[in-house]
C-alpha cells in the first residue's frame, strides 16, 4: 500500500489524538483549591469541597488541593470512594519543588518527575515516593493526620 504525504499526516494526527486525547480532557478539568483548616494534629476539610455544581445532576471530584498559610507546600487529596482517602505533600522529593496536579497523578514541571495518586514514585529522576499522611472521614470532613 503506498500512501502519500496527505494521508500519512492524517493517519498519524488520528492516531495521536486518540492516545492523547482522553487525558487532555481529564487535565482539561479545573483544579479545585480548599482552604484547610488547622486542628490538633492535622488539617481538616470539608467533604463537599469535593462536589461539583451542575444543574442536571451533581458530579464529584476525584481530587482536591488543600492549602493552609501555615504550610509552604500544600496538600494533594484524591478521593478514591466516599470515605477512601489518600492525602500526598506536593513536594517533589528530587529537588523540592512544588508539584502540579493533573488528573490522578502529580508532575515536577522542574526536572519531569511523576507520582500516583498516592505519591509512589512512576517516574524519575525521583527515586523517593512523596510524603504520605494518614487521612479519617469522620461526618461532613476529611482529617489529614500530620503526625506521621
Amino acid at each position: 500500500m503506498i500512501m502519500n504525504r496527505r494521508s500519512f499526516t492524517k493517519t498519524c494526527i488520528g492516531c495521536l489524538a486518540s492516545a492523547t486525547l482522553p487525558s487532555m480532557l481529564m487535565s482539561c478539568q479545573s483544579t479545585h483549591y480548599a482552604t484547610g483548616t488547622i486542628e490538633n494534629d492535622g488539617i481538616s476539610v470539608l467533604k463537599s469541597e469535593f462536589d461539583i455544581a451542575k444543574k442536571n445532576k451533581p458530579e464529584i471530584r476525584k481530587y482536591i488541593i488543600v492549602r493552609n498559610d501555615s504550610f509552604e507546600f500544600p496538600f494533594y487529596v484524591y478521593r478514591f470512594s466516599e470515605n477512601d482517602f489518600s492525602a500526598v505533600l506536593m513536594k517533589c522529593t528530587h529537588q523540592g519543588n512544588e508539584l502540579q496536579a493533573s488528573g490522578d497523578h502529580l508532575h515536577c514541571s522542574a526536572h519531569g518527575s511523576e507520582y500516583d495518586s498516592k505519591g509512589l514514585v512512576t517516574q524519575g529522576p525521583a527515586e523517593a515516593n512523596l510524603r504520605s499522611f494518614k487521612v479519617s472521614s469522620y461526618n461532613d470532613r476529611i482529617f489529614i493526620d500530620l503526625r506521621a
